[in-house]
């Protein structure tokens, strides 16, 4: 039993070991906009019947899908889902909390480089996430105006 008990203690003291090192890892690589993003998305999910949605394949395998309910040429909620990395999902909750409130063509016009800017920067190698965030944000658009669901692949 106490053998067993040792065993325990020693494999959580390897876990918060590696917590601690992933974790030190993640701010030494992202922003502290991105992490917090990545973390505590707050418009990850689905709109029940949405106004428009966009669902893009990245090259990198990761799927993001994006949900708008529209009223007039205005967003008044946008949420989205991603099978993808932290800087997917930080990519996808910042852009959706971005388009919020404003105009169909207002969002359209926003660029991988500008969600890049709101999160403080991205490193090279994860700049696609918001390319992927920004080509779904433009496929769910494009939907809204044609009127179907549509899937794209980037």
């Amino acid at each position: 039993m106490e053998h067993q008990q040792r065993e325990a203690t020693d494999f959580d003291r390897i876990v918060a070991e590696l917590q601690r090192q992933i974790i030190e890892q993640e701010r030494a690589l992202y922003s502290a906009r991105v992490l917090e993003e990545a973390q505590n998305p707050t418009n990850m999910g689905r709109i029940p019947e949405p106004d428009a949605c966009g669902i893009v394949h990245g090259w990198c395998g990761d799927t993001m899908e994006i949900y708008l309910r529209v009223d007039g040429e205005h967003i008044q909620r946008a949420m989205f889902t991603t099978d993808g990395c932290g800087p997917s999902v930080a990519c996808g909750n910042m852009l959706t909390r971005m388009v919020q409130g404003m105009s169909l063509e207002a969002a359209g016009s926003i660029r991988p480089e500008d969600l890049i800017v709101a999160l403080d920067g991205l490193p090279e190698d994860s700049a696609h996430c918001a390319e992927l965030a920004v080509k779904t944000l433009r496929e769910a658009i494009a939907n809204r105006h044609a009127g179907d669901g549509g899937q794209d692949v980037l």
